[in-house]
């Protein structure tokens, strides 16, 4: 089974399930490992982890490999590098999307992110296995977005290895994105890196390009939630501030009103962008609704607060209650408007002292309607 892996700050999830899109439109059988689920083929369950450890990510593969699995793309976060989760996996190939500020907890410095995302292309390169589309041993192929943070870095010092770097752009796209549905210009990266990995690893160029205006918003990842407002509604991952930026950028192209940004940050994760997340909301929306995310051990009013250290010239509301934040953001917002919900995306649940309580975004919404 041809293993691939997906890394970088932000697009991972949206890259993985999309490159799974374009191998299945070849015909095979391809499974992934997500932050949102995994499908084996035969079943779709979440692990909890972006990457799971590595007794379960051997059963996963167990698994796939039993259901006649050709392919499998998976997620691979800067933790599960550094920790080498993965142990003794050879990957066929592999992608970076981008490197923002985020983890900086437990890597220190942007340096030592870098290093770590560099030692992936490194393992990358160390597999050299036969490629799928013609039997041969050839240099494994490495897709480099240079769209997003420090992909001309990557490219450079990711060409210093045996590997095959493509690099990627929407400034020069390889493939027509005009039926693209998923919104956004990181979007087009992600779709344009998945589609050059997909290409390097034998699937025709008619059979990506056919599959790119099938694949749909999902998993809270920029998903429009339908409700009776006059407002357009939408929760999004985004919980760094390059993707607070790219999100609310995006929606600003097509919003003729206001644009509100419900959003917190996560506790005992990374405090150093709480305020650049503030900075990014406030230079990209006109109102911002300042709540919780997942405190977990901290104080929300804590977070809140590095958060507002950011802020500029801006109109912003501070709501603790994250319920209420929401029910704020679709109560004043109005016709033309359009509110993004960040931060948990995908998520069901609410981490407040150690406890997991029932709270998803999306039916946040519909509760208020």
């Amino acid at each position: 089974m041809n293993i691939w892996g997906i890394t970088g700050t932000n697009g991972k999830t949206t890259t993985t399930w999309v490159l799974s899109e374009f191998l299945r439109a070849a015909g095979r059988r391809c499974g992934y490992v997500t932050t949102v689920e995994v499908d084996t083929g035969s079943r779709s369950f979440s692990t909890g982890y972006t990457t799971p450890p590595l007794a379960m990510l051997r059963d996963i593969f167990t698994e796939m490999e039993g259901n006649g699995l050709s392919d499998c793309v998976m997620e691979v976060s800067s933790h599960a590098i550094h920790q080498r989760r993965f142990g003794d996996t050879v990957f066929a190939g592999g992608a970076f999307t981008n490197l923002t500020e985020d983890h900086l907890d437990y890597h220190k410095t942007m340096e030592a992110y870098f290093d770590v995302k560099l030692d992936f292309a490194r393992i990358v390169a160390s597999s050299r296995v036969a490629l799928p589309s013609d039997g041969r041993r050839d240099l494994p192929p490495y897709a480099v977005c240079l769209d997003g943070g420090m992909g001309g870095e990557m490219y450079e010092a990711a060409g210093t290895f045996p590997l095959n770097v493509l690099p990627v752009s929407r400034r020069r796209p390889a493939f027509d994105l005009s039926g693209l549905k998923l919104v956004g210009d990181y979007n087009e990266s992600n779709v344009l890196v998945a589609a050059a990995l997909a290409e390097a690893a034998g699937v025709e160029y008619g059979a990506i390009q056919s599959a790119i205006p099938l694949l749909c918003p999902r998993w809270g990842r920029l998903e429009e939630v339908e409700t009776v407002s006059a407002a357009r509604v939408f929760v999004d991952f985004a919980h760094t501030d390059d993707a607070l930026r790219n999100v609310l950028s995006t929606v600003r192209g097509f919003t003729p009103g206001r644009v509100w940004a419900v959003f917190g940050a996560g506790g005992d994760r990374d405090p150093v962008k709480r305020p650049l997340m503030g900075r990014a909301a406030s230079e990209t929306a006109d109102v911002l609704v300042v709540t919780s995310d997942n405190p977990r051990s901290e104080d929300p009013d804590a977070i809140i607060a590095q958060i507002l250290q950011g802020v500029v010239e801006r109109n912003f509301i501070v709501e603790p209650d994250r319920r209420k934040a929401i029910f704020r953001a679709l109560a004043d917002a109005g016709a033309g408007d359009t509110v993004v919900i960040c931060g948990k995306g995908h998520e069901t649940t609410q981490e407040v002292k150690g406890v997991k309580y029932p709270f998803d975004d999306r039916k946040v919404c519909r509760e208020f309607f």
